[in-house]
């Protein structure tokens, strides 16, 4: 037996765990702020629901790990919190009320390829609303990612776009029906190719090359270039996209995003549920090259899933936890943080430290003890490797005098505490916090 972990998948020591619980407890706090409440959905799922909204030709349909029970039935790894999201919503509907707005960060799953900032099994985190059609809501999700990235010090941009505007200049330049869906799949690598790379790729998929060229023109305009040449125009997809984006554009002026807001029209995000509205965000300063967060409405995923007549509209945004952990854990001030506020030395008085420890615990102090019997100064030192703030070193001594010297581990000041008086203990570590 060859002990290892799966390729793509982690183990992760204390201090990086501290980082991703930092992470995940920025997050939760900023979404909660926002009024998104928390729920949890299955990591298993029945495979049809999985694979449900793609066509066969799909990549990700290649990346769900598929398995059966003793039933045999065909099941499969969540691959992201959005289908989960979907079927709760189809089951809970009579017990919620919409507008319902939600977060969640759980595993999910994909059997793809392995590289920096992208894993098998990971931790995903999303912030969906069921119920809202409009770009009010929208701007909220933009106004989110920057109040959280600012929280973590990650400096940001976020690329949006709407997936209307795509495919209706894409069928204004003459391209057939049936590769509109292909062709947004190679024009949202714009920024990875080469023109003639891009070229390529069209013509192989049987775009004529005045198809190319006229779609290259149009793919490099601004939206205020775009809003000028459609101005007239009758094509119903560019009418609806430019009205869905400079809605947007509007609150992002507002709230003074501005600068955190670029326009990008060849921005897809890659999956064809999305049915107006998408972002991405990427770190500003290039530390990484993948995309840190994205998301987009899907009006007709949850609509198709509970098919009971009426609309169930949705918008929501993704964090990438893998990401945002590469880019904070080298920082040192998180690095150098510790959980605990005080270490316990004791010196022939193990009962009486432990007694004292879970007294102090009621204060709401996180406390570790030295149970290995080892000498002071190795203790100390220690305490000073991991940053433990304070210390008591509690002796025969200290339990007769029923008083004890609480330790600044960082400036060596010391308070004499009576046991009867436990809680300035709690007053001057508050101080330090």
């Amino acid at each position: 037996m060859i002990i290892q972990n799966v390729k793509g998948g982690y183990d992760f020591l204390p201090k990086e765990q501290k980082i991703r619980n930092y992470i995940n407890g920025v997050l939760k706090s900023t979404f909660e702020n926002y009024g998104y409440q928390p729920i949890e959905t299955s990591i298993l799922c029945y495979f049809d629901m999985l694979a449900g909204k793609y066509d066969e030709n799909n990549d990700i349909l290649n990346e769900i790990y598929k398995l059966t029970d003793q039933g045999n039935r065909k099941l499969g790894l969540r691959y992201d919190l959005t289908v989960p999201f979907a079927k709760f919503i189809a089951l809970n509907k009579n017990e919620i009320k919409l507008p319902f707005k939600r977060y969640e960060i759980n595993k999910v799953f994909r059997d793809g390829p392995v590289k920096v900032g992208r894993d098998r099994e990971f931790t995903q985190c999303d912030v969906d609303v069921v119920g809202l059609d409009n770009q009010m809501i929208e701007a909220e999700l933009l106004s989110l990612y920057v109040d959280a990235f600012t929280k973590l010090n990650i400096e940001i941009i976020i690329k949006f776009n709407s997936r209307n505007l795509m495919s209706g200049l894409i069928k204004e330049a003459g391209v057939k029906e049936e590769l509109i869906s292909s062709t947004i799949t190679i024009l949202d690598k714009i920024d990875k190719l080469s023109k003639e790379e891009l070229a390529k790729e069209l013509l192989n998929i049987d775009l004529t090359e005045t198809e190319i060229k006229t779609l290259l023109d149009y793919f490099t305009l601004d939206l205020t270039k775009l809003n000028k040449k459609f101005k007239n125009t009758t094509n119903e997809l560019i009418i609806k996209g430019l009205t869905e984006l400079n809605n947007l554009v509007e609150f992002i002026k507002k709230l003074g995003l501005e600068d955190y807001c670029i326009f990008t029209s060849s921005l897809a995000r890659g999956q064809d549920y999305y049915t107006g509205n998408v972002f991405e965000v990427y770190e500003k300063n290039g530390k990484l090259s993948a995309a840190i967060g994205g998301g987009g409405r899907y009006d007709k995923m949850i609509t198709d899933f509970i098919n009971d007549g009426n609309s169930y509209p949705a918008v929501g945004i993704s964090f990438g936890l893998t990401s945002i952990f590469e880019l904070l854990k080298n920082d040192e001030t998180l690095n150098n943080n510790t959980s605990l506020d005080l270490y316990i030395i004791p010196l022939g008085t193990k009962s009486e430290s432990l007694k004292l420890a879970n007294k102090l615990r009621q204060y709401n102090l996180n406390i570790d003890i030295e149970m290995n019997d080892k000498k002071i100064k190795k203790s100390l030192d220690y305490c000073n490797k991991e940053n433990i703030p304070y210390v008591i070193i509690l002796g025969e001594d200290e339990i007769n005098n029923q008083t004890f010297n609480l330790r600044n581990m960082n400036t060596k000041e010391e308070y004499p505490i009576k046991f009867n008086n436990l809680e300035s203990v709690y007053n001057i570590i508050k101080k330090d916090r």
